[in-house]
């Protein structure tokens, strides 16, 4: 049997509040509305209680944010994609901001398990002068159980139309890629986390958003494989290859702080989820 669900969520900014409202088909749900920082930003976890995707699966996420709206998007635990019997498992999610508003989506890692045939899309739109911070972590296999990846593939799809692509497709019999030091050199995470623009970033602005996603870097123990770049003038991406996934999530956690800070003048609130 599979599953297809979809799941969308609307922010709108209501005088001094953002309110989420959200439809669903299937099982995907969205827990209720959570203010740790007040009413201006509004926290959401998304549930899917199967727990994974198998072959045949598909999943189509869409979320929004009206103008003055900031949202907080996250996930009790990681994105799972089992062993296929020949059919692909996807994942579809578009994020569409309109002018002025803000988005944070942070949801847990995705897990390539071994013999998984999967894609995993993930599409950015954005209006002139909305903001967004986001992560993408994907672990292929799971080291620590001593579960490697040696079957399968994984496609992930990260866009914003018109301004950035990047697209990788990942067998695991692809031994070159996996275990190169021109490719994953051994390692079996891959992490990004990015700032995307609606309007072209003020270079400044930019140029410090680099150096204090670099000075974060610079005294991490994974500061010899991850590095921050800017590949357009409307995003800021910090990459990250780790071991496994807590160090590059550890990381990726520090550097999204600062930028919360750096970009927004908020201080970090880290989803209560996390340390369930």
């Amino acid at each position: 049997m599979t599953w297809n669900a979809t799941l969308e969520l609307d922010y709108t900014r209501r005088a001094d509040k953002t309110v989420a409202h959200f439809r669903h088909s299937g099982p995907l749900r969205i827990l209720q509305s959570l203010y740790p920082e007040g009413d201006e930003i509004c926290h959401n976890v998304i549930v899917h209680p199967p727990g994974g995707l198998v072959g045949g699966d598909t999943l189509d996420l869409k979320f929004s944010a009206g103008a003055g709206a900031h949202g907080l998007v996250t996930t009790p635990g990681a994105t799972r994609f089992y062993r296929s019997s020949g059919a692909f498992a996807l994942q579809r999610t578009h994020l569409s901001l309109a002018a002025g508003a803000r988005l944070e989506w942070l949801p847990l890692e995705t897990i390539c398990y071994n013999g998984c045939l999967a894609e995993n899309r993930l599409t950015m739109t954005l209006a002139p002068g909305a903001e967004l911070i986001g992560w993408d972590i994907t672990a292929f296999g799971l080291p620590a159980a001593h579960q490697p990846f040696e079957l399968g593939s994984f496609c992930q799809h990260i866009e914003v139309p018109g301004v950035w692509l990047e697209r990788a497709r990942v067998a695991a019999g692809d031994t070159l890629l996996l275990n190169s030091p021109l490719g994953f050199a051994g390692h079996r995470c891959l992490a990004s986390l990015f700032f995307v623009a609606g309007s072209k970033i003020d270079r400044n602005r930019k140029q410090e958003a680099l150096d204090v996603a670099r000075q974060v870097i610079e005294v991490h123990p994974l500061s010899a494989t991850a590095g921050a770049t800017s590949p357009d003038g409307k995003i800021v991406v910090v990459r990250v290859l780790a071991p496994m996934v807590e160090p590059a999530m550890a990381l990726l956690r520090q550097v999204w702080q600062a930028w919360r800070g750096h970009f927004w003048q908020k201080a970090a609130s880290t989803p209560r989820i996390w340390s369930m």
